[in-house]
């Protein structure tokens, strides 16, 4: 990924903005609900039919894109295993490993602890890595109770360094050609789980978890891969070693070549972090004026540019009224001089740190042949009439 060497203001400034640009910067965009006599003009690129409704269910499109929250029944999922039906009033989570003082707790034990909510814009980290696989993507308000404070209380042993968390859902894997049945898992170093962020959470958007997004209790680990936040939470351990299955160790693995193409050196990475990525979300016309509204999240944004038909990159108005750590920032864009025929639209976002979204010849990109952690800018193609 590329560093963009100017700050914010700077970026402004170098862009002919100025001061009167830093206060249109700081003007609230206006309401993401369509305004009367304003239509949404449909992608010509829409995604590929996806072969895999069991596995990945509830994808939005883009157009559609209204709100800063993403209601509870437009949020996607994902199921590696089965999708369980969980009975509440039997749930138990279970905390044990390398702890002091093991836990069994139910669901009114969790509730009855300290509660905090997080802001999240929680990615698929397979999302724009496939055709039929677009809008991974969501952002909702999620509370619980701290991750941190429950290992606290169990008390880490000696040896204690990683943090494993099963699900409910269970499938079969051949492993050495032995078949076993398993349920997923994730871990994440014992460090990163402390983190104050992390939430045991049994809410989205005010209401229970939904059964599809992990009913009774998930983890939400902000600024981490969807596979990281792992669903119908039943057990929790303390290892003194990573978990090596499947998803952490086969699966959701990016490969990519670190030498060159006579000698190769192809290095494996178990998905983690989220990244800087953004996305055009619609183009709005009202009358003979054009709108371009997208997305841009992974990290705290400082600015978001779009280009045109391959010209020079423009600076989009960043919608500063509803923002937060973790969560998704949306922009926008007037098109005044759209011309009819069909145009391509290509945004990249630049972080507080300079960082560049990358494009897809970056060689962060180039030199990866997995579809994991596909970041790349985004272009998408429309037809003005």
């Amino acid at each position: 990924m590329i560093k963009h060497s100017l700050s914010r203001r700077a970026f402004l400034a170098h862009s002919g903005l100025g001061i009167a640009g830093l206060a249109l910067f700081n003007t609230p965009l206006r309401a993401l609900a369509l305004q009367e006599g304003e239509t949404v003009i449909p992608w010509l690129d829409q995604r590929a039919e996806n072969p895999v409704p069991q596995a990945i269910a509830n994808q939005r499109t883009w157009e559609e894109l209204a709100s800063w929250i993403t209601p509870n029944d437009q949020f996607f999922s994902i199921a590696h295993y089965n999708r369980p039906e969980i009975d509440a009033a039997a749930w138990q989570l279970e905390v044990g490993g390398l702890v002091n003082e093991p836990m069994t707790l139910t669901l009114d034990d969790i509730k009855a602890l300290p509660r905090q909510e997080v802001t999240f814009t929680l990615e698929c980290s397979g999302n724009s890595g496939l055709p039929f696989f677009d809008a991974g993507i969501g952002n909702a308000v999620w509370a619980g109770t701290p991750l941190a404070a429950l290992l606290d209380s169990a008390g880490i042993a000696e040896g204690g360094r990683e943090v494993v968390f099963f699900g409910a859902d269970t499938g079969e894997e051949t492993i050495r050609e032995q078949a076993v049945t398993q349920n997923f898992a994730r871990s994440m170093s014992l460090a990163d789980a402390m983190n104050p962020e992390n939430l045991l959470v049994y809410e989205m958007n005010g209401e229970a978890l939904p059964a599809a997004n992990g009913f009774p209790l998930r983890l939400i680990a902000p600024g981490w891969f969807g596979i990281a936040n792992v669903k119908w939470l039943t057990r929790i351990e303390v290892w003194d070693t990573r978990l090596m299955n499947r998803f952490m160790a086969r699966d959701y693995v990016t490969l990519r070549n670190e030498g060159t193409a006579d000698a190769p050196v192809w290095v494996e990475s178990s998905v983690g972090r989220t990244l800087l990525k953004s996305a055009p979300g619609r183009v709005v016309q009202s009358g003979d004026s054009y709108r371009i509204d997208g997305a841009a999240w992974g990290a705290p944004i400082a600015a978001v540019e779009v280009q045109i038909d391959g010209g020079d990159w423009l600076p989009a108005q960043l919608d500063e009224s509803q923002q937060a750590e973790y969560a998704w920032t949306f922009w926008s864009l007037d098109w005044p001089d759209a011309a009819a025929g069909e145009h391509s639209i290509t945004s990249r976002a630049i972080d507080t740190a300079g960082n560049v979204q990358p494009a897809p010849d970056d060689p962060s990109l180039a030199t990866k042949i997995t579809y994991w952690e596909s970041n790349g800018q985004i272009t998408r193609q429309v037809s003005i009439g």
